[in-house]
């Protein structure tokens, strides 16, 4: 028997999910109020002033730019959101977006409470004002895929079972990426809290999760966005659901769940010696209302 909508339940990285819809299936708004895509995404640019503008990402360009360098395949990357750096290996780059494996194991550096707390421990109430430190880790569980489709606000992650068969989609809501002209390859984002995550089961009709909800409203009470910009978070979980998700469209028609690396893919990626990395590593701060 399969769950009501409107169910509730706690994601594997410890996020607070709610079942809003199914494919094939009439979608309820999440947003507020109906927001054009472009508007939304403009309302949290003027929040993050400034976050494409580090000295690292001082000549990058937007992804979907005809001035953007393009990866070839096989390429390892920095696929990178504020202060957390991830390294990847692309599968394909092309106007329509970038398509990269993360394979397990790979090295990262990501953001963290500097009391030594994962971020699902420290309570909500507080999530965004305690200091935080830059820790390295690596990518844990199977590899996965992930997509990010040109001028997008989101980007789409295949998940996997260590049998390597699909376990579903997360859709990542995050600002449209830019790519730096010169220095290390890679992408630059930011993450914008709100997830998706669609079920492998019932194809065709599967569940659809909104994950993090009561962050976002966390991130309102605490400064991080405003309700207006809390509201154009929602309202581009609607239009990816509009533009994509429900209607099974790219990239979720092209295999990628099934995609199997071959041996080179596949070997763990390490972080390049690169100066930007080597700050990276060494940050720490005060809050994490600006990353």
């Amino acid at each position: 028997m399969r769950l009501p909508l409107g169910s509730t339940d706690v994601s594997a990285s410890g996020g607070t999910v709610t079942l809003v819809g199914r494919r094939g299936e009439a979608w309820d708004p999440l947003g507020g109020r109906s927001i054009p895509l472009d508007e939304a995404v403009e309302l949290l640019l003027d929040q993050h002033e400034g976050a494409h503008a580090c000295e690292e990402f001082a000549d990058a360009v937007p992804a979907d730019s005809a001035e953007a360098p393009r990866f070839a395949a096989g390429q390892p990357i920095l696929w990178r959101y504020g202060r957390h750096i991830e390294t990847a290996r692309v599968i394909r780059d092309d106007a329509r977006g970038l398509v990269v494996w993360i394979p397990s194991g790979s090295a990262r550096l990501e953001s963290v409470p500097a009391d030594g707390r994962s971020t699902r421990e420290v309570p909500l109430e507080e999530r965004f004002s305690v200091p935080w430190e830059i820790r390295e880790s690596t990518w844990r569980g199977p590899g996965v895929v992930r997509v990010a489709p040109s001028g997008r606000p989101w980007s789409v992650w295949f998940f996997r079972a260590a049998d390597g068969t699909p376990e579903g989609a997360y859709v990542n809501l995050e600002l449209p990426h830019l790519r730096p002209t010169s220095g290390a390859p890679g992408i630059f984002s930011r993450d914008l809290i709100l997830d998706l995550w669609i079920d492998a089961g019932h194809p065709g009709e599967e569940d659809v999760w909104l994950k993090d909800a009561d962050e976002l409203a966390a991130a309102v009470t605490q400064g991080r966005f405003t309700a207006k910009q809390a509201d154009a978070v929602r309202a581009i979980a609607d239009h990816a659901a509009a533009e994509f998700l429900l209607p099974g469209g790219w990239p979720l028609d092209e295999g990628w769940a099934h995609w199997t690396p071959d041996a080179a893919m596949d070997e763990p990626i390490a972080l390049p010696e690169s100066a930007a990395v080597a700050e990276a590593r060494g940050g720490t701060g005060g809050t994490r209302l600006k990353g």
